[in-house]
């Protein structure tokens, strides 16, 4: 079991984490695929959409808008059908209106009130400050792919956020990082060191997020995680069983 007493900074992915991403873009792609006359379970749609994001998110960067939009238009020739433009830019639309998971905002919050607060996500700077509002702004720092020009699991991504906190005066023994992705997260968390907790919302594989099967892709230009330990330091449901886990313990 960790101590959380050694922490001063918790790190957070935000999508599947924090906001709800499988409801949103269930939300937002079933109405398209009907449009088309095609039909997908929810769970084979999602791990299309996590295998066509990973692989264009290891291709030349391209800001999560455009990754959003080609994920779109790859999905359809996959399923046989040409989106339209519209179409393609109705799923980062979407973004904004991606729920929060219920216990999110009380979760940061009570743990807001012990410790600092940072995300590490996968988005464009303008797209999540809806999310963070969402969220209830409990974030005192931010680090986006935007920022970096990599996509996680690049190690690149985990180094901007070290450098940074750094700069705070903190060191990687002070660092706990929350992630519901074992594929973009955990993985190359370990890899540098970091003591992690992996939300397990889902309970399921893959959803929209690859499963960690040795070697977890990257970015063409970036030093990706491959291989090595992906399991977590800790497990945990949801957020709020980790408040109850931190508060438990004391």
């Amino acid at each position: 079991m960790l101590n959380f007493a050694e922490f001063r900074f918790l790190t957070f992915d935000c999508y599947g984490t924090l906001i709800d991403w499988e409801a949103g873009i269930l939300a937002a792609l079933r109405p398209l695929l009907m449009r088309h006359g095609k039909s997908l379970g929810d769970s084979e749609l999602l791990s299309l959409y996590g295998k066509i994001e990973a692989e264009v998110e290891r291709e030349s960067f391209l800001p999560y808008r455009q990754v959003l939009a080609e994920v779109v238009r790859r999905l359809g020739r996959l399923l046989e059908f040409e989106a339209t433009e519209a179409e393609a830019w109705s799923l980062p639309e979407s973004l904004a209106s991606w729920p929060a998971f219920p216990d999110s905002v009380a979760a940061l919050k009570q743990l807001g009130s012990h410790f600092r607060l940072a995300v590490l996500s996968n988005v464009d700077d303008d797209l999540f400050v809806a999310s963070a509002a969402k969220l209830g702004n409990p974030f005192e720092l931010a680090v986006t792919a935007q920022q970096v020009g990599s996509y996680k699991p690049s190690l690149n991504n985990f180094h901007a956020l070290l450098s940074k906190l750094a700069e705070l005066g903190i060191n990687p023994s002070q660092v706990l990082h929350v992630a519901q992705s074992r594929f973009h997260d955990i993985l190359p968390a370990k890899q540098l060191g970091l003591a992690t907790v992996w939300v397990n919302r889902y309970r399921k594989q893959p959803g929209a997020t690859p499963v960690v099967n040795g070697s977890s892709g990257g970015n063409a230009e970036g030093d990706s995680a491959e291989g090595g330990n992906a399991e977590p330091d800790v497990e945990v449901p949801s957020l709020a069983a980790l408040v109850a886990l931190i508060w438990g313990g004391e």
